[in-house]
């Protein structure tokens, strides 16, 4: 890519997976190093779903300081640096962890992070995520924010449709989407297992990923009041 012409748009979806489901499986993370096109890309973890959990911040760089990258994290509420949009505007992937997908939107939208997430979007830095993270990404998901209680929830509206996760590892979740989306309370989309992950370029899908052999992705759909689970294939990244 020559200097003159502008970065794709990015964004890569995991269902549930990556370094903080699959510890011993760095698949999906690796895949999404590999996206940015660098050698050394500086990726950082963006915990507002998890409260900032210091835990989960330690997990990351447990397993970031292990791959060919240059890891950094983000607090948005109480920023841990002195510019939040520099620091951003200055990485090459924003990963976002899982959690209260209720917390994340709220935080985002008070600070006004979600401008700067627009921002960091169209100038080409890839955005990820997982659970939360990735569902936020689109016109819809669902949470369960309050205990055992799933409902719809309005995301960024990056990327088209809806985007349920957890699939098969949640059942509850897999039945209130679907009652959801026959009410018409959520927008067609996608539905991903644990283990597999959604890149798309400039609001494209381009393809599914999985770090599992026999994990599924499906393409939900509703026609005469009928549901439909149209299973995509994803790439196996063994």
């Amino acid at each position: 890519m020559s200097p003159q012409e502008p970065r794709p748009k990015q964004i890569y979806a995991i269902g549930g997976g990556g370094f903080s489901l699959e510890p011993g499986n760095l698949a999906l993370d690796k895949e999404l190093l590999a996206l940015s096109g660098k050698p050394r890309p500086k990726v950082c973890f963006v915990s507002t779903a998890s409260f900032d959990s210091g835990d989960y911040i330690d997990r990351f760089y447990r397993t970031f300081k292990t791959l060919d990258c240059e890891p950094s994290h983000l607090t948005v509420k109480i920023p841990n640096v002195a510019s939040v949009r520099d620091h951003v505007m200055a990485q090459d992937i924003l990963y976002v962890g899982g959690g209260d997908a209720l917390n994340l939107l709220d935080q985002w939208h008070k600070t006004r992070f979600d401008l700067v997430i627009k921002e960091a979007y169209e100038a080409g830095i890839v955005l990820a995520g997982v659970s939360a993270g990735a569902f936020c990404w689109f016109e819809a998901g669902m949470t369960d924010s309050a205990p055992g209680q799933f409902a719809p929830v309005k995301g960024l509206g990056l990327l088209s449709g809806s985007l349920c996760v957890h699939y098969d590892g949640e059942p509850e979740r897999k039945v209130a989407y679907q009652r959801f989306m026959l009410r018409g309370l959520v927008a067609p989309g996608l539905a991903l297992e644990d283990g597999v992950a959604l890149h798309y370029v400039d609001g494209k899908l381009r393809r599914a990923v999985s770090s599992r052999p026999e994990a599924q992705a499906f393409r939900i759909e509703v026609r005469r009041n009928t549901l439909f689970a149209l299973p995509l294939e994803p790439s196996y990244l063994g």
